[in-house]
């Protein structure tokens, strides 16, 4: 009698099928396996790491956004207690010893959290200089009901009030964030009109 069984619908078993004395073997990696399981992890590894990147790159951009947007409600309530005229301010300084007046010693009291003057991309304006902004100084002195910007707009949204110091945020087409004086805090340069 054969292995198999030869009647209709009837299975062999599982001791019929297998050879006598078998024992199932267990199967162990060998070293080209190990090497290309390495290598599959080394490829997705160099794949997620740029990406990574990026999510937290435009992760710190975005705060630097709404660092800026509170910063501009701070300056909007520094302007109703000062006759809506503009601060005279230094565009920054290099120290925190170097006298003022800058932004961060001059809105401080207007802001909930003095971290806002910090961008979390700076790798050190902030903590050397007290913030990580330069303050445009053509509006100096301004009234916001006259504002320009060396005559080339006087579209609120055309006139910056803050930038970052440097290109903190490189995975931005301008590098930097920017607050206007109507309040809009963007990455977009649109300093001159087409006047």
């Amino acid at each position: 009698m054969t292995a198999f069984s030869h009647q209709r619908g009837v299975l062999p078993s599982f001791s019929q099928l297998s050879a006598p004395n078998s024992h199932p073997r267990s199967r162990a990696f060998t070293l080209i396996e190990l090497l290309v399981v390495i290598g599959i992890i080394a490829v997705l590894a160099a794949i997620a790491f740029p990406v990574t990147q990026r999510i937290a790159a435009a992760a710190k951009a975005t705060a630097c956004v709404s660092n800026l947007r509170q910063i501009g409600a701070a300056l909007g309530v520094y302007l109703s207690e000062n006759s809506m005229t503009m601060p005279d301010l230094k565009a920054g300084r290099k120290m925190l010893s170097d006298d003022g007046p800058v932004i961060d010693d001059t809105l401080d009291r207007y802001v909930k959290n003095k971290a806002v003057f910090a961008c979390p991309a700076d790798p050190h304006y902030a903590r050397e200089s007290g913030t990580s902004y330069y303050w445009n100084t053509a509006i100096n002195g301004q009234h916001t009901g006259a504002l320009n910007f060396f005559k080339l707009s006087d579209e609120h949204s055309h006139i910056p009030i803050l930038a970052d110091k440097e290109g903190f945020h490189p995975y931005l087409d301008t590098k930097v964030n920017i607050l206007y004086a109507d309040g809009h805090a963007s990455k977009d340069i649109s300093f001159v009109t087409g006047q």
